[in-house]
Protein backbone atom coordinates (compact mmCIF):
# COMPACT_ATOMS: atom_id res chain seq x y z
CA UNK A 1 0.00 0.00 0.00
CA UNK A 2 1.37 3.37 -0.98
CA UNK A 3 1.70 5.98 1.73
CA UNK A 4 -0.63 8.97 1.60
CA UNK A 5 0.58 11.77 -0.65
CA UNK A 6 0.26 15.37 0.48
CA UNK A 7 -0.33 18.47 -1.58
CA UNK A 8 -0.89 22.19 -1.08
CA UNK A 9 -4.31 21.64 0.52
CA UNK A 10 -2.72 19.86 3.49
CA UNK A 11 -0.70 22.93 4.49
CA UNK A 12 -2.43 25.29 6.87
CA UNK A 13 -1.80 28.89 5.88
CA UNK A 14 -2.32 31.44 8.65
CA UNK A 15 -4.59 34.25 7.41
CA UNK A 16 -3.10 37.71 7.27
CA UNK A 17 -4.32 40.55 9.42
CA UNK A 18 -7.07 42.43 7.70
CA UNK A 19 -10.45 44.02 8.24
CA UNK A 20 -12.33 41.44 6.19
CA UNK A 21 -13.41 38.40 8.26
CA UNK A 22 -12.29 35.00 7.03
CA UNK A 23 -14.61 32.05 6.60
CA UNK A 24 -14.20 28.39 5.74
CA UNK A 25 -17.41 28.46 3.74
CA UNK A 26 -16.60 28.53 0.04
CA UNK A 27 -19.01 29.04 -2.87
CA UNK A 28 -20.13 25.75 -4.42
CA UNK A 29 -19.99 27.14 -7.96
CA UNK A 30 -22.46 24.47 -9.05
CA UNK A 31 -22.81 26.16 -12.43
CA UNK A 32 -19.09 26.02 -13.22
CA UNK A 33 -18.26 24.58 -16.63
CA UNK A 34 -15.58 21.93 -17.05
CA UNK A 35 -12.27 22.83 -18.66
CA UNK A 36 -9.01 21.05 -19.48
CA UNK A 37 -5.81 23.07 -18.90
CA UNK A 38 -3.73 22.98 -22.08
CA UNK A 39 -1.18 25.72 -21.28
CA UNK A 40 0.05 27.81 -18.35
CA UNK A 41 1.75 31.17 -18.79
CA UNK A 42 2.55 33.60 -15.96
CA UNK A 43 -0.60 33.09 -13.94
CA UNK A 44 -2.88 32.71 -16.94
CA UNK A 45 -4.39 29.35 -17.78
CA UNK A 46 -5.55 28.39 -21.26
CA UNK A 47 -8.39 25.89 -20.88
CA UNK A 48 -10.28 23.88 -23.46
CA UNK A 49 -14.02 24.01 -22.83
CA UNK A 50 -16.38 21.64 -24.62
CA UNK A 51 -18.76 23.16 -27.17
CA UNK A 52 -21.67 21.74 -25.21
CA UNK A 53 -20.80 23.69 -22.04
CA UNK A 54 -21.72 27.08 -23.46
CA UNK A 55 -24.03 28.18 -26.26
CA UNK A 56 -22.79 31.74 -26.73
CA UNK A 57 -21.12 32.82 -29.96
CA UNK A 58 -17.36 32.51 -30.15
CA UNK A 59 -14.61 33.86 -32.33
CA UNK A 60 -13.20 31.42 -34.84
CA UNK A 61 -9.58 32.04 -33.87
CA UNK A 62 -10.28 30.95 -30.27
CA UNK A 63 -11.65 27.54 -31.16
CA UNK A 64 -9.63 24.51 -30.19
CA UNK A 65 -9.98 20.92 -31.34
CA UNK A 66 -13.40 19.85 -30.06
CA UNK A 67 -14.07 22.98 -28.03
CA UNK A 68 -13.29 26.59 -27.18
CA UNK A 69 -10.04 27.97 -25.76
CA UNK A 70 -10.72 30.11 -22.70
CA UNK A 71 -8.17 32.22 -20.83
CA UNK A 72 -8.61 32.13 -17.06
CA UNK A 73 -6.98 33.15 -13.81
CA UNK A 74 -7.02 31.32 -10.48
CA UNK A 75 -9.74 32.34 -8.05
CA UNK A 76 -8.61 33.66 -4.70
CA UNK A 77 -10.42 30.92 -2.76
CA UNK A 78 -8.07 28.30 -4.22
CA UNK A 79 -5.27 29.81 -2.17
CA UNK A 80 -1.85 28.29 -2.81
CA UNK A 81 -3.15 25.29 -4.73
CA UNK A 82 -1.12 24.92 -7.92
CA UNK A 83 -2.60 24.35 -11.37
CA UNK A 84 -0.62 22.60 -14.11
CA UNK A 85 -1.15 21.43 -17.67
CA UNK A 86 -3.43 18.41 -17.71
CA UNK A 87 -5.60 19.54 -14.81
CA UNK A 88 -9.36 19.33 -15.13
CA UNK A 89 -10.89 22.45 -13.65
CA UNK A 90 -14.18 24.24 -13.02
CA UNK A 91 -14.59 27.67 -14.65
CA UNK A 92 -16.97 30.54 -14.01
CA UNK A 93 -17.32 33.96 -15.59
CA UNK A 94 -16.89 34.69 -19.27
CA UNK A 95 -16.19 31.33 -20.94
CA UNK A 96 -16.92 32.43 -24.49
CA UNK A 97 -13.23 32.60 -25.36
CA UNK A 98 -13.64 36.01 -26.97
CA UNK A 99 -10.84 38.60 -27.17
CA UNK A 100 -9.95 40.31 -23.87
CA UNK A 101 -12.21 37.98 -21.87
CA UNK A 102 -11.10 36.32 -18.65
CA UNK A 103 -12.72 33.47 -16.72
CA UNK A 104 -11.89 32.22 -13.22
CA UNK A 105 -10.70 28.76 -12.19
CA UNK A 106 -12.71 28.00 -9.05
CA UNK A 107 -12.13 24.28 -8.70
CA UNK A 108 -9.43 21.72 -9.50
CA UNK A 109 -10.84 18.23 -9.91
CA UNK A 110 -9.15 15.27 -8.18
CA UNK A 111 -6.09 14.12 -10.13
CA UNK A 112 -5.57 10.57 -11.35
CA UNK A 113 -1.79 11.08 -11.48
CA UNK A 114 0.84 13.75 -10.96
CA UNK A 115 4.29 13.70 -12.53
CA UNK A 116 6.78 15.52 -10.30
CA UNK A 117 10.47 16.21 -10.25
CA UNK A 118 12.73 17.84 -7.70
CA UNK A 119 14.55 21.02 -8.62
CA UNK A 120 18.02 19.59 -8.12
CA UNK A 121 19.21 21.10 -11.39
CA UNK A 122 19.35 24.54 -9.78
CA UNK A 123 22.12 26.10 -7.76
CA UNK A 124 20.23 26.03 -4.47
CA UNK A 125 19.30 22.32 -4.79
CA UNK A 126 16.34 22.73 -2.45
CA UNK A 127 14.85 19.30 -3.17
CA UNK A 128 11.32 20.74 -3.30
CA UNK A 129 8.90 18.91 -5.56
CA UNK A 130 7.92 20.64 -8.78
CA UNK A 131 4.69 19.43 -10.42
CA UNK A 132 5.13 18.87 -14.14
CA UNK A 133 1.90 17.46 -15.58
CA UNK A 134 -1.38 16.18 -14.11
CA UNK A 135 -3.64 13.30 -15.18
CA UNK A 136 -1.26 11.73 -17.72
CA UNK A 137 -1.51 7.96 -18.09
CA UNK A 138 1.61 7.45 -20.23
CA UNK A 139 5.10 8.93 -19.96
CA UNK A 140 7.02 8.90 -23.25
CA UNK A 141 10.77 9.09 -22.67
CA UNK A 142 12.16 10.55 -25.89
CA UNK A 143 15.87 9.92 -26.44
CA UNK A 144 18.07 10.10 -29.51
CA UNK A 145 20.30 7.19 -30.50
CA UNK A 146 22.92 9.67 -31.73
CA UNK A 147 23.50 13.43 -32.02
CA UNK A 148 23.24 13.77 -29.04
CA UNK A 149 24.15 10.30 -27.78
CA UNK A 150 21.72 8.52 -25.42
CA UNK A 151 21.99 9.20 -21.69
CA UNK A 152 20.95 6.02 -19.84
CA UNK A 153 21.25 7.69 -16.45
CA UNK A 154 18.70 10.32 -17.49
CA UNK A 155 16.38 7.61 -18.84
CA UNK A 156 16.70 5.72 -15.54
CA UNK A 157 15.74 8.78 -13.52
CA UNK A 158 12.69 9.53 -15.67
CA UNK A 159 11.66 5.87 -15.37
CA UNK A 160 11.79 6.18 -11.58
CA UNK A 161 9.52 9.23 -11.78
CA UNK A 162 7.08 7.25 -13.95
CA UNK A 163 6.99 4.38 -11.45
CA UNK A 164 6.45 6.82 -8.58
CA UNK A 165 3.53 8.51 -10.39
CA UNK A 166 2.12 5.13 -11.48
CA UNK A 167 2.23 6.21 -15.12
CA UNK A 168 2.98 3.70 -17.89
CA UNK A 169 6.42 4.36 -19.43
CA UNK A 170 7.19 4.20 -23.15
CA UNK A 171 10.69 4.55 -24.60
CA UNK A 172 10.75 6.47 -27.89
CA UNK A 173 14.10 6.13 -29.66
CA UNK A 174 14.66 8.81 -32.30
CA UNK A 175 17.30 9.28 -35.03
CA UNK A 176 17.53 5.54 -35.74
CA UNK A 177 18.93 6.48 -39.15
CA UNK A 178 22.13 7.57 -37.35
CA UNK A 179 22.68 4.61 -35.00
CA UNK A 180 21.14 1.16 -34.32
CA UNK A 181 18.83 0.78 -31.29
CA UNK A 182 19.83 -2.77 -30.26
CA UNK A 183 22.20 -1.92 -27.37
CA UNK A 184 19.85 0.55 -25.71
CA UNK A 185 16.84 -1.72 -26.16
CA UNK A 186 18.75 -4.59 -24.52
CA UNK A 187 19.54 -2.39 -21.50
CA UNK A 188 15.84 -1.88 -20.74
CA UNK A 189 14.53 -5.27 -21.82
CA UNK A 190 14.77 -6.71 -18.25
CA UNK A 191 12.50 -3.91 -17.05
CA UNK A 192 9.84 -4.75 -19.63
CA UNK A 193 9.70 -1.17 -20.86
CA UNK A 194 7.90 -0.99 -24.25
CA UNK A 195 9.64 0.97 -26.99
CA UNK A 196 9.16 2.47 -30.44
CA UNK A 197 11.89 3.40 -32.92
CA UNK A 198 11.70 6.50 -35.13
CA UNK A 199 13.86 7.41 -38.14
CA UNK A 200 14.10 10.71 -39.97
CA UNK A 201 11.34 10.79 -42.55
CA UNK A 202 10.13 7.36 -41.44
CA UNK A 203 6.57 6.21 -40.77
CA UNK A 204 5.00 7.04 -37.42
CA UNK A 205 2.23 4.45 -37.47
CA UNK A 206 3.50 2.54 -34.43
CA UNK A 207 3.96 5.75 -32.45
CA UNK A 208 0.42 6.89 -33.27
CA UNK A 209 -0.96 3.51 -32.26
CA UNK A 210 0.74 3.81 -28.86
CA UNK A 211 -0.56 7.36 -28.29
CA UNK A 212 -4.12 7.14 -29.60
CA UNK A 213 -6.74 7.46 -26.91
CA UNK A 214 -4.27 8.26 -24.12
CA UNK A 215 -2.91 11.34 -22.35
CA UNK A 216 0.82 11.07 -22.94
CA UNK A 217 3.50 13.42 -21.61
CA UNK A 218 6.72 13.66 -23.62
CA UNK A 219 9.91 14.11 -21.59
CA UNK A 220 13.53 14.18 -22.71
CA UNK A 221 16.64 16.31 -22.73
CA UNK A 222 17.14 19.03 -25.32
CA UNK A 223 18.00 18.17 -28.90
CA UNK A 224 16.53 14.65 -29.02
CA UNK A 225 13.86 15.59 -31.58
CA UNK A 226 10.89 15.90 -29.24
CA UNK A 227 9.41 19.00 -30.86
CA UNK A 228 10.08 17.59 -34.34
CA UNK A 229 8.11 14.49 -33.35
CA UNK A 230 5.25 16.61 -32.00
CA UNK A 231 5.07 18.63 -35.23
CA UNK A 232 4.88 15.41 -37.24
CA UNK A 233 2.09 13.99 -35.06
CA UNK A 234 0.11 17.26 -34.87
CA UNK A 235 0.72 19.12 -38.16
CA UNK A 236 -0.53 22.50 -36.92
CA UNK A 237 1.36 22.35 -33.60
CA UNK A 238 4.19 24.58 -34.90
CA UNK A 239 6.55 23.79 -32.01
CA UNK A 240 9.97 25.43 -32.36
CA UNK A 241 12.91 23.15 -33.22
CA UNK A 242 16.68 23.66 -33.17
CA UNK A 243 19.98 21.87 -33.79
CA UNK A 244 22.46 20.22 -31.44
CA UNK A 245 25.52 22.26 -30.48
CA UNK A 246 28.50 20.57 -32.24
CA UNK A 247 30.87 21.58 -29.41
CA UNK A 248 28.91 20.57 -26.31
CA UNK A 249 26.81 17.84 -27.93
CA UNK A 250 23.76 19.26 -26.23
CA UNK A 251 20.54 20.63 -27.64
CA UNK A 252 19.13 24.06 -27.11
CA UNK A 253 15.90 24.65 -25.18
CA UNK A 254 13.25 25.41 -27.79
CA UNK A 255 10.01 24.49 -25.98
CA UNK A 256 9.79 26.96 -23.10
CA UNK A 257 6.60 25.70 -21.47
CA UNK A 258 4.44 22.60 -21.33
CA UNK A 259 1.56 22.46 -23.80
CA UNK A 260 -1.18 19.90 -24.38
CA UNK A 261 -2.08 19.14 -28.01
CA UNK A 262 -4.96 17.01 -29.22
CA UNK A 263 -4.07 14.22 -31.63
CA UNK A 264 -6.09 13.92 -34.85
CA UNK A 265 -6.65 10.22 -34.09
CA UNK A 266 -7.86 10.94 -30.53
CA UNK A 267 -5.95 11.42 -27.30
CA UNK A 268 -3.51 14.08 -26.12
CA UNK A 269 0.22 14.61 -26.09
CA UNK A 270 1.80 17.06 -23.66
CA UNK A 271 5.09 18.49 -24.88
CA UNK A 272 7.41 19.65 -22.09
CA UNK A 273 10.57 21.78 -22.18
CA UNK A 274 13.82 19.86 -22.60
CA UNK A 275 15.51 19.03 -19.30
CA UNK A 276 19.17 18.45 -18.46
CA UNK A 277 18.43 16.77 -15.14
CA UNK A 278 15.44 15.17 -13.48
CA UNK A 279 15.51 15.47 -9.70
CA UNK A 280 14.24 12.57 -7.59
CA UNK A 281 14.90 13.82 -4.06
CA UNK A 282 11.20 13.36 -3.22
CA UNK A 283 11.12 9.65 -4.09
CA UNK A 284 12.04 6.94 -1.58
CA UNK A 285 13.92 3.71 -2.34
CA UNK A 286 10.86 1.68 -1.30
CA UNK A 287 8.75 3.49 -3.90
CA UNK A 288 11.18 2.43 -6.62
CA UNK A 289 11.14 -1.12 -5.28
CA UNK A 290 7.36 -1.32 -5.77
CA UNK A 291 8.00 -1.35 -9.52
CA UNK A 292 9.74 -4.73 -9.03
CA UNK A 293 7.08 -7.05 -7.55
CA UNK A 294 9.36 -10.08 -7.95
CA UNK A 295 11.82 -8.46 -5.50
CA UNK A 296 9.43 -6.91 -2.96
CA UNK A 297 8.98 -10.09 -0.89
CA UNK A 298 12.74 -10.60 -0.70
CA UNK A 299 13.18 -7.11 0.75
CA UNK A 300 11.07 -7.89 3.82
CA UNK A 301 14.13 -9.25 5.65
CA UNK A 302 16.33 -6.28 4.75
CA UNK A 303 17.66 -4.21 7.67
CA UNK A 304 15.62 -1.15 8.62
CA UNK A 305 16.35 1.77 6.32
CA UNK A 306 18.10 -0.44 3.75
CA UNK A 307 18.99 1.39 0.56
CA UNK A 308 19.22 -1.94 -1.31
CA UNK A 309 22.64 -0.89 -2.54
CA UNK A 310 24.87 -2.12 0.30
CA UNK A 311 26.28 -5.48 1.37
CA UNK A 312 23.65 -5.96 4.10
CA UNK A 313 20.78 -6.03 1.58
CA UNK A 314 18.78 -9.28 1.71
CA UNK A 315 17.97 -9.13 -1.99
CA UNK A 316 21.28 -10.78 -2.89
CA UNK A 317 20.29 -13.92 -0.97
CA UNK A 318 16.78 -13.77 -2.44
CA UNK A 319 18.17 -13.79 -5.97
CA UNK A 320 20.78 -16.47 -5.12
CA UNK A 321 17.93 -18.74 -3.98
CA UNK A 322 16.41 -18.48 -7.45
CA UNK A 323 13.38 -16.32 -6.56
CA UNK A 324 14.26 -13.60 -9.07
CA UNK A 325 16.51 -12.95 -12.04
CA UNK A 326 19.90 -11.37 -11.18
CA UNK A 327 19.43 -9.02 -14.14
CA UNK A 328 16.30 -7.63 -12.48
CA UNK A 329 18.21 -6.89 -9.28
CA UNK A 330 20.95 -5.20 -11.29
CA UNK A 331 18.31 -3.06 -13.01
CA UNK A 332 16.75 -2.09 -9.68
CA UNK A 333 20.11 -1.05 -8.28
CA UNK A 334 20.90 0.93 -11.41
CA UNK A 335 17.69 2.91 -10.95
CA UNK A 336 18.38 3.40 -7.24
CA UNK A 337 21.91 4.60 -8.00
CA UNK A 338 20.53 7.12 -10.48
CA UNK A 339 18.05 8.30 -7.84
CA UNK A 340 20.95 8.95 -5.48
CA UNK A 341 22.58 11.12 -8.14
CA UNK A 342 25.51 8.79 -8.81
CA UNK A 343 27.70 10.10 -11.64
CA UNK A 344 27.11 8.64 -15.07
CA UNK A 345 30.51 8.05 -16.70
CA UNK A 346 28.91 7.47 -20.07
CA UNK A 347 27.39 10.93 -20.26
CA UNK A 348 28.94 13.34 -17.76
Amino acid sequence: MRKREYDEDDVRVRPGKGSRPRTRIRPAHEGAVQGFVVAVDRGRYTCLVSDGDTDRRRKKDRRGAGGVLVTAMKARELGRKGIVVGDRVGLVGDVTGGPDTLARVVRVEPRTSMLRRSADDTEDTDGIERPVVANADQLVIVTALADPPPRPRMIDRILVAAYDAEIDPLLCLTKADLAPPADLVALYDPLGVPFVVVSKGGALDEVRERLTGRISVLVGHSGVGKSTLVNALVPDADRAVSHVNPVTGRGRHTSTSAMALELPEGGWIIDTPGVRSFGLAHISADTVLLAFPDLVEGSLTCPKGCTHLGEQCALDAWVAQGHADPVRLASLRRLLASREGAPDPETD
